[in-house]
């Protein structure tokens, strides 16, 4: 029935693959957007709020959530930004710090095992297909 509609076959296989990210993230008790942010702060130590939202093309509100629930683990710390006082730059914490190279591996599994899925050759291309369907839309 919905074999052509774009909004229908993405959001299924948003869901899908919300289940295996999920998967690879349960150990850490974080969930994808969490773990995705935190590896982000790890790979950008210093970024400002607003900056992280825009690297992962997510509302600063929901990075703000996010956030809170990654300082209250002890993951995240917030510090005074250099311009404007109300912005906060992003660190990671030593515990962060501990646990990046297993988050980078649990992604990469879950990436691997979709290349074997798929074909290596499929799996690059809707990558990059839905990356400029995605940035027709911005």
């Amino acid at each position: 029935m919905f074999d052509h509609c774009l909004y229908f076959n993405t959001t299924a296989l948003a869901r899908r693959l919300e289940q295996e990210w999920a998967g690879a993230f349960a150990a850490y008790d974080l969930t994808p957007p969490q773990a995705f942010l935190l590896r982000c702060v790890l790979a950008h130590p210093g970024l400002l709020q607003r900056q992280l939202a825009e690297h992962l093309a997510i509302a600063k509100s929901t990075a703000t959530r996010a956030l809170d629930v990654l300082a209250a683990k002890g993951y995240i710390e917030r510090r005074p930004g250099q311009g404007d006082g109300r912005e906060k730059t992003i660190f990671p914490t030593a515990e962060a710090l501990v646990i990046g190279p297993a988050l980078d591996q649990a992604s990469g599994a879950v990436t691997t095992r979709l290349n074997k899925l798929l074909g290596k050759a499929v799996f690059a291309d809707s990558v990059a297909t839905v990356k400029g369907v995605r940035a027709a839309f911005e």
